[in-house]
């Protein structure tokens, strides 16, 4: 079984870039998307319903072009879910899961909080509220996979300059304390650094300066699963060779 996640950065902007073309030569099982910013009457174009996959978006209703997550898939689910039941949250289009018999894949965006304080609030105010969210997934004996842009680093290897951010959000110590207290406490498995623990890769270079061509990155995107599939982790790539986004995809291969 192969997922891709990626952070698009503008759906619309990743197709002209040939996203769609390269997720058609990778045999992806199930992709997720974040950050479509766009809504679903505006993506009719055949491109956005991929041949052989079944198509489900959530778009933000609270702010039209913002946010917004998608899953495409292969086999077509037996359930799709779109709300966790906190509206601030659900309505800006941060949550898409897809049930496929006891494994559920999840497209999450996780918020940032970059933009100022009344953001990083609200993402303090996510991480409080979600933590219950995923410790009921974590006991619910379903097989979970939680794609996406979580806005974190987990530590000084999942980030260039790590000295120079630890007051900037998504390096925040109470952000990472958080993030790690969910897989170093709680048990769920980050993919990536299992299948590397001494890695040192990223997923997101910002588009100032020259930060991707000199790898001046943060490893902001993941897959983290439940421990029921750590196993079934068989290998993760980061693409590289083209620039759909600011995001890079991720690919993780599990055994079936």
């Amino acid at each position: 079984m192969r997922i891709i996640s990626l952070n698009a950065n503008g759906i619309r902007s990743a197709a002209t870039k040939g996203v769609f073309d390269w997720f058609g030569r990778q045999g992806a099982d199930v992709v997720c998307l974040q950050e479509t910013k766009a809504q679903e009457d505006q993506l009719s174009d055949p491109m956005f319903r991929p041949d052989g996959h079944h198509c489900f978006y959530r778009d933000a209703t609270s702010k039209k072009g913002y946010s917004g997550v998608a899953i495409y898939a292969k086999r077509e689910p037996d359930q799709v879910l779109t709300e966790l039941g906190w509206d601030e949250f659900d309505n800006e289009g941060r949550y898409i899961e897809a049930r496929f018999g006891k494994l559920s894949v999840v497209s999450l965006y996780f918020p940032s909080g970059s933009s100022g304080d009344e953001r990083q609030q609200f993402k303090f105010r996510a991480m409080e509220w979600i933590a219950p969210v995923f410790e009921k997934w974590r006991k619910s004996g379903r097989d979970y996979v939680i794609c996406g842009d979580w806005n974190i680093v987990r530590s000084e290897k999942d980030i260039k300059n790590w000295k120079s951010n630890q007051k900037n959000s998504g390096c925040l110590p109470e952000e990472r304390a958080w993030f790690n207290g969910m897989i170093d406490g709680r048990g769920w498995v980050d993919s990536y650094r299992t299948l590397h623990p001494e890695g040192e890769d990223y997923t997101w270079w910002s588009n100032r300066g020259r930060a991707r061509e000199n790898n001046v990155g943060w490893r902001l995107d993941y897959q983290i699963c439940t421990p029921s599939l750590r196993e079934r982790l068989k290998a993760c790539s980061i693409y590289r060779d083209e620039r759909f986004s600011d995001h890079a995809p991720y690919t993780v291969d599990y055994v079936d």
